[in-house]
């Protein structure tokens, strides 16, 4: 039983400008149907299949034509007349097919995907209406349309002596898709933007901690160092005085990495060298006996 609930292609629009499509895409269907003959001159088709014919033909046509076209019961008619009132588009389809193979050019189109879909369909078209565009044809249209940037790589895919578009097609597009990858990475990281390397939480703690417990971290290299660290002002001012301090500082033994100190200025406040006065830490009796007249 014929199938009619949809429509198997578009339908046939009343100003016929997808009619020599259209036209294609029927007798493909018809044929599938096995009711070719039903459009055929002088067939001897049944009366059974050419109502099939009929019914699937106006199915597929605009509302306005079927209302035009509604006392015809046979579709060898109805093809003919079609015919004869769209056929002349061919001449209109044909000169704009050859204005757009002229002005077609790889260079126009972003990637090889969109130029592939318009050079088919204009092969299609031209096919379609009687001139033949060999593979030849294609492959020096596509050559002489490269952009100026590529030209060695043109003459590379030259001396390739490709035969067939096929073959040169599927070089490009896996060259396409290599340089998409090429420029994904980069744009993910650019040169010179290594990450740098993930720090081991456990072997950070354990540096910390062996650190901690080096003897010689925290309180110098030497026993000036370390006394200068942790005694508190009054016993620094007792060691400024002490000859064998000096004696230690003359003999190079205090720490080469020990901090800066204010070794030129007195404390305002104690009369002290090595510190300011605004971090002084003398005892107040000491202070005192300092600032009195």
């Amino acid at each position: 039983m014929l199938n009619i609930s949809k429509s198997e292609f578009v339908a046939l629009d009343i100003s016929g400008k997808t009619y020599i499509f259209w036209a294609l895409d029927a007798k493909i269907h018809l044929n599938a149907m096995g009711l070719t003959d039903t459009i055929k001159n002088k067939n001897q088709a049944s009366n059974q299949d050419r109502a099939k014919a009929m019914i699937f033909l106006r199915h597929h046509l605009d509302e306005g034509l079927k209302m035009e076209y509604l006392t015809i019961k046979d579709p060898l008619i109805l093809w003919n007349n079609l015919k004869e009132r769209y056929n002349h588009l061919k001449m209109v389809i044909l000169s704009q097919a050859h204005y757009e193979w002229t002005y077609l050019r790889l260079q126009d189109f972003k990637n090889i995907t969109n130029y592939n879909s318009a050079l088919f369909r204009i092969k299609l078209q031209l096919n379609f209406c009687g001139e033949n565009i060999t593979d030849h044809d294609i492959l020096e249209k596509t050559f002489s349309t490269f952009p100026t940037s590529s030209m060695l790589l043109q003459q590379q895919y030259r001396e390739m002596e490709f035969k067939k578009y096929s073959e040169l097609i599927a070089h490009f597009l896996v060259a396409e898709q290599y340089n998409e990858l090429l420029m994904r990475n980069h744009e993910n990281g650019p040169h010179s933007t290594a990450l740098f390397p993930k720090v081991n939480v456990a072997h950070f703690h354990q540096t910390r901690r062996e650190r901690s417990l080096d003897p010689s971290r925290g309180r110098g290299r030497d026993h000036c160092r370390g006394r200068d660290r942790y005694f508190n002002q009054g016993d620094r001012l007792a060691i400024n005085n002490d000859p064998q301090h000096h004696q230690c500082k003359k003999n190079g033994e205090a720490s080469e990495a020990a901090p800066r100190t204010n070794t030129e200025n007195r404390c305002s406040r104690c009369g002290a060298k090595g510190h300011w006065s605004r971090i002084c830490r003398t005892p107040k009796h000491l202070v005192k006996l300092y600032q009195a007249p």
